[in-house]
């Protein structure tokens, strides 16, 4: 089929979670021989820290406003087989009900941050999403699966709210030989909600076992956190890096935003990329995590720093290894990115067939 992607972006992972999830999914998608074009919105952030200006996988175009998307682009719109609209795109109200006008098949939403989407709706909040345009998405793709999933069709409409969870390229992720350099690893851009599950689960440990090593990496922190000595940051890891910095860490840490962890069944895309990569995860807790990953053999579930510290002091090596090994075999069965493009498939499908049927009956 041919598929146009409206979404925030896939030419830089800067602060944002989106371009790996998108990278990802798309190349496997094409794999499956189909055809992709992403249209993203120009902005400086992303123009000065681009890590993947021309994709092999998808035709990637860049549009400096609005009015360049609805002018150069509507032909490819009309035309498509599909069409998506992210969450997140600059002005995605008017995105998406240009969309929904403009499109002849069906327009899904590819929502990646559910939770924090529904919370802006709840309060009034349209950044992105008008309510109104829900019953008009085709299919609602939603990171967050379980009640949630209820929620969207009941509450606000939705035809067809299906769980896309984000996912791994597994020929990228994977097991390197590296010198451990930390024994707990952060990999993940500032949030003012995740910054207190941080201090508990890795600077207050790294505050009571000094002769340990810790890293935080991801760009957008405040200068006036107070990092223990032992806590190494980096500003920024480029996905090509991941695997390397995984690798370099004996444990990794997850940390879920509030709304996430709220709404439950939320796995951040971390989750995959660290397991895939044979590094063992220590996580904090919610609802649907253990549908995942199975506590105890193929994560670690922490709730304070005594859990963290008793995890990274008291596990034998083969202990450790093994969990990694069962994680990744987990990964691997159901998680990878030709996992999630099938499922893409079979939604789209779906939401084709269903707009064919409605055209039958008019």
């Amino acid at each position: 089929m041919k598929l146009v992607i409206l979404g925030l972006s896939l030419s830089s992972s800067w602060g944002n979670g989106h371009a790996t999830t998108y990278r990802a999914l798309l190349r496997a998608f094409a794999a499956r021989g189909h055809e992709v074009l992403f249209l993203e919105r120009d902005v400086p952030w992303y123009a000065n820290n681009r890590d993947l200006a021309k994709p092999d996988f998808c035709e990637l175009r860049l549009y400096a406003s609005l009015e360049e998307l609805k002018t150069r682009w509507a032909g490819e719109v009309e035309r498509a087989d599909a069409v998506i609209v992210g969450s997140y795109v600059p002005d995605g109200v008017e995105v998406g009900r240009w969309a929904q006008k403009t499109a002849r098949g069906p327009v899904a939403f590819y929502d990646i941050d559910t939770p924090v989407t529904l919370a802006k709706l709840a309060a009034g909040d349209h950044e992105y999403l008008h309510p109104e345009l829900i019953p008009g998405y085709q299919a609602y793709l939603s990171f967050t699966g379980g009640p949630t999933l209820e929620r969207l069709e009941r509450r606000y409409g939705s035809p067809a709210a299906r769980a896309l969870y984000c996912s791994v390229d597994a020929e990228a992720y994977r097991p390197l030989p590296a010198a451990k350099r930390w024994d707990l690893s952060y990999l993940g851009t500032y949030s003012p909600d995740r910054q207190p599950t941080l201090d508990r689960l890795l600077l207050e440990p790294a505050r009571r076992a000094p002769e340990l090593k810790f890293c935080v990496a991801g760009p957008q922190y405040p200068a006036d956190i107070d990092w223990p000595a032992n806590v190494e940051r980096l500003e920024h890891v480029g996905p090509a890096d991941h695997p390397a910095f995984y690798a370099a860490s004996r444990y990794t840490l997850n940390v879920t935003r509030a709304d996430m962890i709220e709404a439950g069944y939320s796995p951040s895309v971390r989750l995959f990329e660290a397991a895939a990569c044979a590094t063992p995860i220590i996580s904090d807790i919610w609802d649907g995590l253990e549908s995942l990953f199975e506590p105890g053999r193929e994560i670690v579930l922490a709730l304070g720093p005594d859990e963290v510290l008793r995890t990274l002091c008291g596990t034998e090596e083969p202990a450790r290894v093994g969990m990694a090994e069962a994680a990744r075999t987990r990964i691997l069965a159901a998680h990878t990115s030709a996992h999630r493009a099938a499922e893409l498939e079979a939604h789209l499908d779906e939401a084709i067939g269903a707009a064919e049927r409605r055209l039958e009956t008019v």
